[in-house]
């Protein structure tokens, strides 16, 4: 099926759900750290969740039903991308990411592609799972990891 062909009519996307194998770590980082607010948890012995947003708007459903880290080699999630407002905005995630010791991949903020103006930071959940805030603008400057490829592609 050719994607050009479709009446399918979507809008922005909605929400993503993650696979943890902690919920209560998970909530530490995406709650603790992120920014994002619990709009609702299940706590059921066996099938705990939690729904995280941003004034009101679903963002994030974590199930904790992993029974081992993030794989990147397998197929589904590759990435998940939070975008920001300004470089400064991401420079300061970036500055409030090391205070709670996480894990990055690059140092410092990179481009998506040498001379791209949208870069950003790229580090990991507790889980493993590849995160990235960016900025449309403002990474001109800076220097890509990998010439021929997309940043955020190998990571």
């Amino acid at each position: 099926m050719s994607a050009t062909t479709s009446t399918l009519r979507t809008g922005r996307l909605g929400h993503v759900g993650l696979n943890v194998t902690d919920l209560e770590r998970s909530l530490a980082f995406y709650g603790g750290v992120l920014g994002f607010q619990v709009l609702h948890e299940g706590k059921e012995d066996g099938r705990r969740y939690a729904l995280l947003g941003r004034d009101g708007r679903l963002t994030i459903a974590l199930w904790q039903q992993a029974d081992g880290a993030y794989a990147p080699a397998l197929a589904g999630l590759h990435h998940l991308a939070l975008e920001a407002a300004t470089m400064d905005d991401v420079r300061a995630a970036e500055a409030e990411l090391k205070r709670h010791g996480v894990d990055f991949a690059y140092e410092g903020v990179v481009p998506h592609g040498e001379g791209a103006p949208s870069g950003g930071i790229f580090f990991h959940d507790p889980d493993g799972t590849r995160l990235e805030i960016y900025a449309p603008t403002g990474a001109e400057d800076a220097a890509a990891p990998h010439a021929t490829a997309p940043t955020c592609g190998f990571f």
